[in-house]
């Protein structure tokens, strides 16, 4: 029996397909069985860890009414994009990549 290996997740082991002569001599092939080996790995956070989640996770990262009010001009079709302030970001970006790899060399 041949065993390959698989494209996988570190934690799954498959065993592949192996050939088989039939009564022909002609090649068929026969599906092996997948075993799969579950890892586990106990993981605990400090207490400093623990509350920068607890800060991230309730901390709102941007604003939720403007969101939905953007979202519903988008569906509406009233979402107008001013394409001059999206230059500009665009170009403020790029400047600043520019900058900080003068920076690094």
């Amino acid at each position: 029996m041949k065993i390959t290996d698989a494209v996988k997740s570190p934690q799954t082991t498959t065993i592949g397909q192996t050939q088989t002569a039939n009564a022909n001599n002609a090649p068929s092939t026969e599906k092996a069985a997948a075993v799969v080996v579950q890892q586990s790995t106990n993981v605990s956070l400090s207490p400093q860890v623990m509350e920068i989640d607890r800060q991230i996770t309730t901390t709102a990262v941007f604003d939720t009414q403007k969101v939905e009010k953007i979202k519903l001009a988008i569906a509406d079709g009233q979402f107008q994009v001013n394409s001059d302030k999206v230059a500009d970001g665009l170009l403020d970006t790029v400047k600043d990549l520019l900058h900080s790899r003068k920076r690094e060399a």
